[in-house]
């Protein structure tokens, strides 16, 4: 019972999920806004504005080095850790979901059997990214 209440209180695991719950329901609204419907896969679908992957990591990173300190280890390990996901969400996912979309294209324009369409919006641009880690931060040091 013990381990059970320590993940209750946890405030950077709770940050972080916190910061993704926040990022994945600014996603939603915008959705909703822009596309005047709802859309359920933003719920847990990757892309778009807010990144979710850089909130859900800076307000890891941030809640620890609030408790822990800035000039710990385990900051330096965390943001380390931010850094590496947030440049795969803005280069190498993003880079892929391009692929996908010419992929797609081809796909249709010729007409190709048993192949469904895949998955175009993986990744983020820097703003997306920016704006996830602002979030991430401003929610990490708060909580």
């Amino acid at each position: 019972m013990y381990n059970f209440q320590a993940i209750l209180h946890n405030t950077p695991l709770w940050a972080a999920i916190i910061a993704w719950a926040a990022a994945q329901g600014i996603k939603i609204i915008l959705a909703l806004i822009v596309d005047k419907k709802f859309d359920a896969s933003r719920i847990v679908g990757t892309g778009g504005m807010p990144s979710s992957h850089s909130s859900f990591t800076m307000a890891l990173s941030f809640s620890i080095g609030k408790y822990y300190g800035f000039d710990s280890p385990l900051f330096a390990i965390a943001l380390i850790f931010s850094f590496v996901t947030m440049y795969d969400a803005q280069g190498i996912r993003r880079a892929a979901g391009k692929q996908a979309e010419i992929l797609n294209m081809l796909i249709l324009e010729h007409k190709i059997p048993n192949v469904g369409e895949l998955k175009e919006l993986l990744g983020h641009t820097p703003l997306e990214v920016a704006a996830g880690a602002l979030l991430g931060i401003v929610i990490g040091l708060w909580m």
